[in-house]
């Protein structure tokens, strides 16, 4: 049975979503608020409604295991003029066709990244790393070399619930022990700090 409606939960809702800087759990919302939880999905779910249906200018999404406040995408370019101010700060060609390799192959060390894309990746890795994209995962324990996977604030930026809502492309890459043979994972990951090895490799941004 459903919980009785609560006429301060909605105001309540907007007000912390207001503030939040990453999407909030329904759970943790439901202990900031003393509510039951089921309270307030459905309660959250009714504010997503109520802001399509009245066509406002933002929308209420659930994405990466929480809530929150995002743009609607027909103005999101209106945003973008003001919040960029005629500046691009899009990823390069090679920042996403690694990040790419490194959300359908994770967890992924970088030289397999750099096998499957045939060409060393190491610089682009480290802006992916300093922009919160891709995070370290371990090691591999056959070699010893640093793993890599995707963030929460990967799937936030790409507005996925989780990696299982990636498109059906893994198919279409290449197996990583087909095209690097020759390569060798027992390296020690590279310093973040460090400058980028000359030639040979993307440049980071």
């Amino acid at each position: 049975m459903s919980e009785p409606a609560d006429p301060d939960l909605k105001p309540a809702l907007e007000a912390v979503l207001m503030v939040v800087d990453e999407p909030a759990a329904e759970e943790h919302l439901a202990r900031l608020l003393e509510r039951p939880r089921r309270q307030v999905a459905d309660a959250l779910r009714e504010l997503a409604d109520e802001y399509t249906a009245q066509g406002r200018g933002f929308e209420l999404r659930f994405v990466a295991g929480g809530w929150r406040y995002y743009t609607r995408a027909a103005y999101a370019p209106a945003v973008e003029r003001l919040v960029l101010d005629g500046q691009t700060a899009r990823l390069t060609q090679a920042a996403l066709e690694t990040l790419a390799v490194v959300a359908y192959r994770q967890p992924v060390s970088r030289s397999r990244v750099s096998a499957v894309r045939g060409v060393n990746c190491d610089g682009v890795m480290r802006t992916l790393l300093q922009r919160g994209l891709v995070e370290e995962a371990g090691t591999e324990p056959e070699t010893g070399a640093i793993l890599y996977r995707t963030t929460d604030y990967f799937l936030e930026r790409m507005g996925l619930r989780g990696l299982d809502e990636l498109p059906e492309l893994a198919p279409f890459l290449p197996e990583a022990e087909a095209v690097e043979a020759e390569s060798r994972e027992g390296v020690p990951s590279f310093d973040p700090d460090a400058p980028d090895a000359p030639g040979g490799q993307d440049a980071d941004d």
